[in-house]
């Protein structure tokens, strides 16, 4: 096999360093923590890794790879979506993890067979990989307001 892109490596990293952050993030959170909307409003920590997970969807789709949910069942997690307004569509927190999961298995597959990127995708796959950077940071925020210690040290 060659040698791959410097891009796919960059994304690589990217995908699994994400990935670490996300899980050190939501460990030992209970479901219950996981639906905590803090000052009343904030997107929860449930939210969140849902809609992490929606959209690494369409990071699957852009790398030609079928989505591990359907994304109509689990239309609670798009963007735009109110949480607050959708709380009982929300599905228990060890089950996203479960998906999480899954699509991190999915991308490292692919991103570890893939030669190059479609030139028309390298914009998408910038902006999806900083989506996935903006909202693990919130996770390690949550994780902290909701009294955990801080795990990125």
């Amino acid at each position: 096999m060659e040698t791959q892109s410097n891009d796919i490596e960059i994304v690589k990293v990217q995908v699994f360093s994400n990935y670490k952050v996300i899980s050190m993030n939501i460990d030992g959170i209970t479901h219950e923590e996981s639906m905590i909307f803090p000052n009343g409003e904030a997107n929860c920590m449930n939210w969140i890794l849902g809609h992490l997970i929606y959209i690494r969807n369409a990071f699957l789709n852009v790398l030609a790879e079928e989505s591990i949910w359907d994304g109509e069942k689990f239309s609670c997690y798009e963007r735009g979506a109110l949480p607050l307004e959708r709380k009982d569509e929300l599905v228990t927190f060890e089950e996203l993890k479960s998906h999480l999961q899954q699509s991190q298995d999915k991308l490292e597959a692919k991103l570890i067979s893939i030669e190059s990127f479609a030139p028309e995708t390298i914009n998408d796959i910038a902006i999806l990989c900083l989506h996935e950077l903006y909202h693990s940071g919130q996770l390690g925020y949550l994780r902290r307001i909701l009294g955990k210690p801080g795990v990125i040290k």
